[in-house]
């Protein structure tokens, strides 16, 4: 029995260092990711406050000087808040893997060059400049903001100061108090002793300061925890993937299958009713005129070879529509030499003036080939019809594993995919591939339609050419 009481005793003493261990360690982990969340919260601020404070005393006589001081403050604390993004994502990413062995992959996704086309434009991957630093600087912001590293690593930088306030302060409020309430002794003047009065509440705020620091020691651990779990959310992009986010996104591709299902079976009717109407029509007729030819040859040879000269023309229609139907269908030249010549040949045939501009590196997928050629002839129709332009561009560029297409034109603008079935189309056929539709297009013009499709391609041989029809 004493043996057992021994052992029991040694456990709670074991369990107990063990415990004020883990609270001490919680502690200094607090302090450490305190201290630096603090430079990456106080930095951006003093940057910020200094340069609003220095622009105002130089233009404090200037009726915008406010305004322009606050602008430079914003740009200040932007600037020094970019500078310590990856630095505080990194060291967060430490913190975790030395603590709890929890190790975040960091992937950042590859940033496109700057490229000078045929025009003297800076192409940024994202839109043209003619300034290259401007271009630059824009490229930056506009993949720092598309990555998804880095954007989880930006929005870590604005969640970890207040998650820290959120965490650390309720036990730095414990252990304050607690010291407080621990330190603070009885009044010697009115003199103390055992059988004085004032014994009982010093005991009592003795006890409960105690109290009080345990307990902020205790807390410290589950602190930190808290502090690795939100830290993990955040930054680990593939672990953010969530039942809702998968339902969605089941929901989407559901979606885009009927569409193409949908789509497919109308073209297989609309080849079907082409066939049947045009050419299996003209073709019949032929069959039949032959007939009467045979019956014509040996009593009227002239109307016989009139009606040879009819069934002639009748073939050579008939000809002409089953191309056009293939044409349509796919068309030989898209097959044989790639999206830029086939648009090259869409912008000749085109009834406004078209100029267009083709970065590619190598063919595509004979899909997405198809997908983008059918949707730059639907703009291109649209453009002719509804705009009122006088002048359309396309520019095609292939671009860190995404093809972009832009169709610019200088109409009346308000281009609305509610008013038609061509741009919903259009954004059901992109759909498929995972693609998005994008339009800019105001009152009085100019109208720029965007299209993104992603995809891969097999060589790295590259071919940038420029075309005006």
């Amino acid at each position: 029995m004493t043996t057992v009481t021994s052992t029991s005793g040694t456990s709670v003493r074991a369990q107990t260092r063990a415990a004020f261990e883990a609270g001490g360690q919680g502690l200094v982990r607090l302090a450490q990711v305190a201290l630096a969340a603090a430079v990456g919260f106080i930095l951006p601020v003093v940057a910020a406050v200094f340069a609003g404070v220095v622009t105002q005393r130089f233009l404090w006589y200037y009726a915008p000087g406010s305004m322009i001081a606050l602008a430079a403050a914003v740009v200040a604390g932007s600037l020094v808040a970019a500078t310590l993004v990856r630095r505080t994502a990194n060291r967060t990413r430490g913190f975790l893997d030395r603590w709890y062995g929890i190790r975040l992959p960091v992937a950042y996704g590859p940033r496109p060059e700057l490229e000078l086309d045929d025009r003297g434009h800076w192409w940024t991957g994202y839109s043209y400049h003619r300034s290259r630093l401007v271009a630059k600087y824009v490229q930056l912001v506009h993949w720092g903001l598309r990555d998804r590293t880095t954007r989880a690593e930006l929005a870590w930088l604005v969640v970890n100061p207040f998650l820290v306030a959120a965490l650390a302060g309720p036990v730095a409020v414990l252990l304050v108090l607690g010291a407080a309430c621990t330190v603070s002794g009885p009044d010697l003047a009115v003199g103390v002793g055992p059988l004085s009065p004032y014994v009982r509440p010093v005991l009592l705020r003795f006890a409960v300061g105690i109290g009080t620091v345990l307990a902020g020691v205790l807390l410290a651990p589950l602190a930190v925890r808290g502090y690795a779990e939100v830290a993990r959310r955040v930054l680990d992009q593939d672990g953010r993937a969530t039942h809702a986010q998968l339902t969605r996104r089941v929901a989407e591709l559901t979606e885009t299958r009927a569409d193409a299902v949908g789509s497919q079976a109308a073209e297989l009717r609309r080849i079907e009713r082409d066939l049947h109407d045009g050419a299996q029509a003209r073709l019949v007729a032929i069959g039949m005129t032959l007939g009467t030819i045979e019956h014509l040859m040996e009593t009227d040879q002239a109307a016989a070879r009139e009606l040879l000269a009819e069934a002639r023309q009748s073939s050579a229609r008939a000809l002409q529509e089953l191309r056009d139907l293939v044409r349509g269908i796919h068309p030989p030249v898209l097959a044989e030499r790639g999206l830029g010549d086939a648009v090259r040949a869409l912008a000749l045939d085109s009834a406004l003036p078209t100029e267009v501009c083709v970065s590619l590196p190598d063919r595509l997928p004979a899909p997405v080939e198809a997908a983008a050629y059918f949707s730059i002839s639907e703009l291109l129709a649209n453009a002719a019809k509804h705009s009122g332009a006088e002048q359309v561009w396309v520019d095609i560029l292939y671009r860190a594993g995404l093809l972009r297409v832009t169709v610019t034109d200088d109409g009346v603008g308000v281009a609305d995919p509610s008013r038609g079935t061509g741009l919903r189309g259009i954004e059901r056929r992109l759909g498929t591939f995972d693609g998005v539709l994008a339009i800019d297009s105001t009152s009085g013009g100019p109208t720029t339609i965007t299209l993104e499709l992603p995809c891969e391609l097999s060589s790295p041989r590259t071919s940038t050419s420029f075309a005006k029809a």
